[in-house]
């Protein structure tokens, strides 16, 4: 008896980061994934342009990119929580600016104006949510258990993405046909000032923190510029380059058929097989090697994409979904599983800051060139534009093979 209850414990992230910790981390990062194409479906039925719809997107897009990494830094050095919280702030008044000048009588440059701020201020919960918990990992984990517990987590937290990268798309699409197009973002911009705060106030988020003021213990930043690093960033580049050209071509496609609002019900069809397996990919074999499972699941995203122009029903286009769904979310586990591997030491939410803004860039900037391509061309010739993203997914994992074979994988917690 006695021998029983002097027994360590076998730590639990559910137990150490606390059950309530995850419905909210998940719900905070929703906004992040709504704005994108909430402002995309807001801009083209307020201004009826598809074009304008995609380049304001793009703006928003740029402001990630040029200030997204800087906030994680900046989580680095001063902790997460008052990023958090100021960010989370700003970004929410300001969806709610968007959402009244985009029928207002503004010129368009205003439009692009707030959705870069939107961008620069967009609270990066998924990055720093995978941050927070390799830091309980490497803090409360044996060293034996850290590479399956971070994969496990890694999968987890890729899975939510997943759930909130396609089916924020649904929400936005219930929201705008059965209220109005500003509702959408209007939803975000609650969201975003409720559960994003809820993240920031979270007890977890004082693993992150540094303590007594002091200065973290931080790698060189020049780690950051790391060809095997900067391989991930561009894959994950490559998957919101999909998902852009994907949302907008479909956009475009159901436009077509008199129901555009209709796009992110019937793109809701790729998260089926991608959630599922996301989460799945916790229980492949270690002999089924990271470097292998990209290139095999980019693959299948190749093939799927192929399928496309070819699709002439939304039933053809919605099977087309389900197969691609295969290939997205194992790729995601993967990339987001090295690029922990190979973070400097205390540059953690960093780097998953710099592949969680590459996401958005990718989304922004397909959105922006698929739109003008739609409007010129049609839905069918914007089709192919999935295919070229699916290409940049696979010609990285690609590249990373021999990066893999020469560098270490092991998370650095």
């Amino acid at each position: 008896m006695h021998t029983t209850l002097a027994a360590p414990r076998r730590a639990s992230l559910v137990r150490e980061a606390g059950f309530g910790y995850f419905p909210i981390a998940l719900i905070a990062r929703l906004p992040f994934a709504m704005m994108v194409v909430g402002i995309l479906t807001l801009v083209v039925s307020a201004r009826d342009s598809l074009a304008l719809g995609g380049l304001t997107s793009a703006m928003t897009g740029l402001g990630t990119a040029l200030f997204g990494p800087l906030l994680g830094a900046a989580a680095d050095r001063f902790g997460q929580r008052r990023v958090l919280l100021i960010s989370g702030t700003v970004n929410s008044l300001l969806l709610i600016a968007i959402a009244w000048l985009a029928f207002a009588s503004v010129p368009d440059a205003a439009l692009l104006i707030v959705a870069f701020l939107i961008g620069a201020s967009m609270p990066q919960v998924a990055p720093l949510s995978r941050s927070r918990l390799v830091g309980i990992i490497g803090r409360t984990f044996s060293k034996d258990r850290r590479d399956a517990a971070v994969g496990g987590t890694m999968a987890y937290e890729s899975a939510a993405d997943e759930i909130v990268f396609v089916f924020g798309p649904v929400i936005v699409g219930l929201l705008a046909t059965t209220m109005s197009p500003a509702a959408p973002v209007i939803g975000a911009a609650v969201l975003a000032l409720v559960f994003v705060s809820a993240f920031a106030l979270h007890p977890t988020a004082a693993v992150a923190a540094p303590g007594h003021g002091a200065k973290p213990t931080q790698g060189s930043a020049r780690e950051l510029a790391r060809p095997a690093l900067l391989t991930t960033v561009v894959g994950t580049l490559g998957m919101g380059l999909f998902f852009g050209a994907m949302l907008t071509s479909l956009t475009a496609f159901m436009a077509e058929r008199g129901v555009p609002e209709q796009a992110g019900l019937v793109y809701g069809a790729m998260g089926i097989g991608s959630a599922a397996l996301a989460l799945g990919v916790a229980l492949f074999p270690a002999r089924f090697t990271l470097t292998a499972r990209w290139i095999v699941f980019a693959v299948i995203l190749v093939a799927g994409t192929l399928a496309l122009p070819f699709a002439g029903s939304v039933g053809a286009i919605t099977v087309c979904l389900l197969v691609i769904g295969i290939g997205i979310g194992p790729t995601l586990v993967t990339q987001y599983s090295l690029a922990a591997g190979r973070s400097p030491i205390g540059r953690s939410a960093t780097v998953m800051t710099m592949l969680g803004s590459a996401v958005v860039v990718g989304q922004s900037a397909a959105s922006a060139v698929t739109g003008i391509l739609a409007e010129a061309a049609g839905a069918q010739a914007a089709l192919i534009a999935p295919i070229v993203a699916a290409v940049v997914v696979l010609g990285a994992g690609i590249v990373n093979a021999p990066l893999s074979r020469s560098g270490s994988r092991r998370p650095r917690a």
